[in-house]
């Protein structure tokens, strides 16, 4: 099985030799390809819906890797016993989800020395997580898959600090290494924040032309991570 871009770069952050617990495995694609292509010395993976284990089951089981993927039913970390895995695969689920997940099972957590996280959505709610809660960002990438931008974070525990709020929302990760796909990501969002500041040219309170300046200031912040962009 060929992995899609956005699974073949989340695989990309998992280390040789790796035991690595993929949650939300969904139809076991990951799991897989990591077993296969000999990358990881066993995967666990977990999905808390019956239907989507089920798939993963199937698939792991007409491959004959049931020695190497063990695939277990349940919610979040809560399958895990400390130490029991190295690397923490979440992915295809919402940046919320992602931090209630950590959070609920604080201590398995603690217990994992890697995290490869893909947020659908609120990306910027769980980096902020990340900076506050003593994880660091080690690398990211972003992926364009059809129409979609990906992005991918690469986690270790470690403090770390953020020189301005906007690199919450574009990492300074992939600025520092230059992301080929950073350019026309921020352009991406500069074109859509442009969007929504048309349609609200057409209403006139006092709590949109405040939310009006909001925006104008994050286009004008977007403009300087490109600038950097281009200057380095």
């Amino acid at each position: 099985m060929k992995l899609s871009p956005r699974l073949l770069a989340i695989q990309y952050f998992v280390k040789k030799n790796s035991i690595v617990a993929d949650i939300g495995t969904d139809h076991g694609y990951i799991p897989v390809h990591l077993i296969e292509n000999n990358i990881s010395k066993k995967v666990i993976a977990t999905d808390i819906s019956n239907g989507s284990l089920d798939k993963a089951i199937e698939y792991v089981k007409e491959l004959r890797y049931e020695k190497d993927i063990d695939t277990r039913l349940g919610n979040g970390l809560e399958v895990l016993k400390p130490y029991e895995v190295d690397t923490l695969i979440l992915a295809g689920m919402g940046g919320l989800l992602i931090i209630d997940i950590i959070e609920k099972d604080i201590e398995i957590a603690k217990s994992i020395n890697n995290f490869i996280f893909q947020p659908m959505v609120a990306a910027e709610e769980l980096r902020k997580y990340l900076y506050n809660n003593n994880l660091k960002i080690v690398d990211e990438k972003i992926i364009k898959e059809e129409d979609r931008y990906y992005e991918i974070i690469y986690v270790k525990w470690g403090k770390d600090y953020i020189e301005d709020e906007i690199y919450y929302e574009i990492s300074k990760k992939l600025l520092d290494r230059k992301d080929p796909l950073l350019k026309e990501f921020l352009e991406f969002k500069i074109e859509k924040t442009e969007k929504i500041l048309e349609e609200l040219e057409k209403k006139d309170t006092e709590k949109v032309a405040e939310r009006r300046r909001g925006l104008y200031l994050k286009i004008d912040k977007y403009k300087e991570v490109l600038k950097t962009y281009e200057s380095n």
